[in-house]
Order: C-alpha cells, then sequence, then structure tokens
C-alpha cells in the first residue's frame, strides 16, 4: 500500500472528519433551510451561504482536532491552509450546487405544514455527495498528511 493510500485510510482520521462533517452539515443545513424558508433565497444561493458557513467552522475544528499536528500553529501557515481549504472544497462545493440545482429540476413537491420539504432535501443529498471528494482533497492538500507521513519515513 503507497503512503498516500495509507494515510487516506486511517479509519480514526476518516471518522473525525464525518464527525466534523456532520457539525459542519448541521449549520449549512440550517442556515441555508432558514434563507429559502423565511427569505425566499433561491436554492443555489442559499445552499452556497450555508456551505461557506459550514466550510469556516469545520476549517477550525479539523486543524485543532482532525488534523491536529498536521501544521504548523504560525497564524501565516494557518492562514495558508485556511485559503487551500476554501479552495479545496470548491470542488466538493461545486458538487452540492449542481446536485441542489439537478434535483431542484425535478417536478415534486412534499407538503408539510406549509413548507416544500422538497426543496429541502437536496441539501443533504448534496453534502454526502460531496464528503468523499473534500475528505481526500482535505487530507492531500490541505493538510499534506501522506507527504508528512512520507517525511517521517524517511527519517
Amino acid at each position: 500500500m503507497t503512503d498516500r493510500v495509507s494515510a487516506l485510510v486511517s479509519g480514526t482520521r476518516f471518522g473525525k472528519f464525518a464527525s466534523v462533517g456532520a457539525v459542519g452539515a448541521v449549520f449549512d443545513l440550517s442556515l441555508s433551510s432558514l434563507l429559502i424558508v423565511f427569505f425566499g433565497v433561491a436554492n443555489e444561493l442559499a445552499k452556497l451561504a450555508g456551505a461557506e458557513l459550514a466550510i469556516i467552522i469545520m476549517f477550525v475544528i479539523n486543524d485543532r482536532w482532525t488534523f491536529a499536528g498536521a501544521g504548523s500553529d504560525l497564524l501565516t501557515a494557518k492562514v495558508r491552509r485556511f485559503v487551500k481549504s476554501n479552495l479545496v472544497r470548491s470542488g466538493g462545493l461545486l458538487v452540492q450546487v449542481l446536485v441542489v440545482r439537478a434535483l431542484g429540476e425535478v417536478p415534486l413537491s412534499i407538503p408539510v405544514a406549509g413548507i416544500d420539504l422538497w426543496e429541502l432535501i437536496p441539501l443533504p443529498l448534496a453534502i454526502g455527495a460531496s464528503m468523499l471528494l473534500n475528505y481526500v482533497a482535505e487530507s492531500l492538500f490541505t493538510w499534506r498528511i501522506a507527504a508528512r507521513s512520507s517525511q517521517r519515513d524517511s527519517r
């Protein structure tokens, strides 16, 4: 098994990442749903706002917990990782927006208590669709876990 693959298959790290993702999903879905239901914001724009809030929160938690020790504590290094994280997650966000857009085109309505649940159902589906992509990209490019494993092994 290559260093990159073995670094990625850490069950502990993936479990932490998924747990942090669940926290991010709560913030994402809360803000997205609030914007759609109470402010009439277009689904795709609400998704973008919710996702960016989640990205910020997940970065902070992942940097301190999931990938603790995988990067320098210098402010400039943290800012660099934050920018990388936002760039890396833009791929996952694109997947999410496309899923929300595609499912929004499905002519379905699920009215419950005056709210069309079909407007909200694509949101968690979109998050799930992007999770694996985000884990691999964040691990390899933002926190560079495989590179750090290789450096430790070569010492």
